[in-house]
């Protein structure tokens, strides 16, 4: 089966960048309708960003949103084409179990789960089942290099995410939204990690691989970074690659995570913007 076409069209649809920015762009509101209410400018040109950030080489439509549950310290939902993530973050706090409190930094912890309504199968998993031991390992672990924990002492900061519908990607989709949940929450951070996955089926590099391509059998990579200083917090890959395909292959991945860390930016200043409009009221 072909997961690529000889049109360049991906088995979701996804066409070639420019095809998709020029459509985008002409459902926006036309400038001169919106120049005169306040703070559309600002929200107008962040569409305009996030119109070319979210189809870097096929990437699929990405969405943020900041609050998402109301008690929360934190809280955010992300949505990387038809995954979708919910983020929740509590802390800083006193530890709970005070045999687990560190002198030195903060204590985070991490606990993934999927809905038992966001994939078709109708199974119930059993919570704490070791696939999502894993993943509550692997984003804590990726967390944890960008939070500045040397800072809260004695604390305790806990990041719960839960996957509402899964269509791939969805370790890159519960990073991203713990990033964002982080930043409501006004955790130190040395910067936004962000997350991306990239594969290559058939002889070609495919960025932000969704659950089909996913599960077709080719490798794939995941990785997160921190995009100032390109550092990687996490890598996993599922299959051996030549040197010079998994370049090509770790490139595109880096590319997707800076798209993801501009658009995670550009929702944060607009949601600083919207608060500082409030509070002018």
């Amino acid at each position: 089966m072909e997961f690529v076409t000889p049109e360049g069209f991906r088995v979701d649809g996804r066409r070639p960048m420019e095809e998709i920015v020029e459509e985008r762009e002409e459902r926006l509101i036309p400038w001169s309708s919106i120049v005169n209410e306040f703070g559309t400018v600002v929200r107008y040109m962040a569409e305009l960003i996030r119109t070319l950030l979210n189809f870097v080489d096929g990437m699929r439509q990405i969405r943020g949103e900041l609050g998402a549950v109301a008690k929360a310290d934190g809280s955010a939902f992300f949505e990387m084409g038809n995954t979708k993530v919910i983020a929740a973050v509590y802390g800083p706090r006193e530890v709970d179990n005070r045999s687990q409190q560190i002198s030195d930094k903060a204590l985070v912890r991490c606990e993934y789960t999927m809905a038992n309504f966001s994939t078709g199968d109708r199974v119930r998993k059993p919570k704490g089942d070791r696939r999502s031991t894993e993943i509550s390992l692997v984003i804590r672990q990726t967390m944890e290099a960008c939070i500045l924990t040397h800072l809260m002492p004695r604390s305790q900061i806990d990041i719960f995410v839960q996957v509402l519908q899964a269509d791939g990607g969805t370790r890159s989709a519960c990073i991203n939204a713990a990033t964002l949940a982080l930043a409501d929450a006004g955790i130190p951070m040395h910067d936004l990690v962000t997350s991306c996955s990239a594969g290559y089926l058939h002889n070609t590099p495919l960025l932000d691989l969704n659950y089909f391509e996913d599960s077709a059998g080719g490798p794939d990579v995941t990785l997160g970074i921190l995009p100032k200083s390109d550092k990687v917090t996490l890598l996993q890959m599922d299959a051996k690659l030549p040197m010079d395909v998994f370049e090509n292959v770790m490139q595109l991945a880096i590319e997707g995570c800076k798209a993801i860390a501009n658009y995670i930016r550009e929702v944060l200043l607009e949601n600083t913007k919207k608060l500082e409009h409030l509070r002018g009221q």
